[in-house]
């Protein structure tokens, strides 16, 4: 009696903290966007998407050049980062030696606890001044955005694609060597094709934090408002537009930083949409569950 008012008491206390998170994130979302309907009231909201110039003291809030800022610098750095980190996974689940997956792990996770202040100063002193010299430009742009982005998101790929190539049923492996299948064959055929919604899923985490980050994209990416012709250009990501401008924004000004968290939600919102829906095309149903 006593242990099932127990678990009864827990039960409720999870689905109390549960509603609970929930009323707290529509709460902070509806602030957001009450905030936001004043500048899409009085200035349009296709034209604050669409619009291309941004320049407050003129009464111009187009965000259209940042939302391209924001996802060049998004698709550039997962488009760095998944292969590495993919190949990483791979060897670190499947063929690296117990000693060195000691190693390589802590390191990784190493990599995803340390602040993005620090990756931004790295980005700033050693990426911007390189990619000046060797490459071109200021340094200041998509590229070293990407490139400091790319090192940020690699510690999430690897361990959540880790953790789904090794999910895989042994089962699987098994029967592939059974069947004359070199290890390589069974990792390309057999276990990489049934971890594959593991690792969209990796993806998807690694996409949000990406074109979520704001201080080291501030530090390194240029801030300057223009559709970019090459990815030398210097760009302003939506959440540097936020971050730069909000502590002395009034008036109108005030609410188009709201309504630019807005826009950056809604592009989230779709982007991540169209990952799930991949994640779950590529589903294996195996029992009552998929992988």
């Amino acid at each position: 009696m006593i242990s099932r008012t127990r678990e009864m008491l827990i039960e409720k206390g999870l689905f109390l903290t549960a509603i609970f998170s929930i009323i707290i994130i529509l709460l902070i979302v509806l602030f957001i966007f009450r905030e936001a309907i004043p500048i899409f009231q009085e200035y349009g909201f296709i034209h604050f998407i669409f619009g291309w110039e941004w320049a407050p003291s003129d009464g111009e809030y187009g965000v259209f050049t940042m939302i391209v800022g924001s996802l060049c610098i998004t698709f550039l750095s997962l488009a760095i980062a998944v292969p590495f980190s993919f190949l990483c996974a791979i060897f670190m689940a499947e063929i690296a030696p117990q000693f060195m997956r000691r190693i390589l792990k802590p390191v990784i996770e190493t990599l995803a606890a340390i602040p993005s202040v620090v990756y931004g100063f790295f980005g700033l002193i050693v990426l911007v001044p390189l990619v000046r010299t060797h490459i071109g430009g200021t340094g200041f742009g998509i590229l070293t955005a990407s490139l400091i982005l790319a090192i940020m998101i690699m510690p999430t790929i690897i361990s959540v694609s880790e953790d789904a190539i090794k999910s895989v049923p042994l089962e699987y492996k098994e029967a592939s060597l059974a069947l004359g299948a070199t290890h390589w064959q069974t990792i390309r055929h057999v276990i990489v094709p049934a971890a594959i919604p593991g690792i969209i899923t990796s993806i998807i985490l690694a996409m949000g934090r990406a074109i979520g980050e704001t201080l080291a994209v501030i530090m390194v990416a240029g801030n300057v408002a223009q559709i970019p012709s090459s990815i030398l250009d210097p760009v302003r990501a939506l959440t540097s537009n936020i971050a730069l401008e909000m502590g002395y924004a009034t008036g109108l000004h005030y609410s188009a930083l709201f309504g630019t968290a807005v826009i950056l939600f809604i592009v989230i919102m779709i982007l991540l949409v169209i990952a799930n829906y991949f994640h779950y095309k590529k589903k294996i149903v195996v029992g009552g569950g998929y992988l």
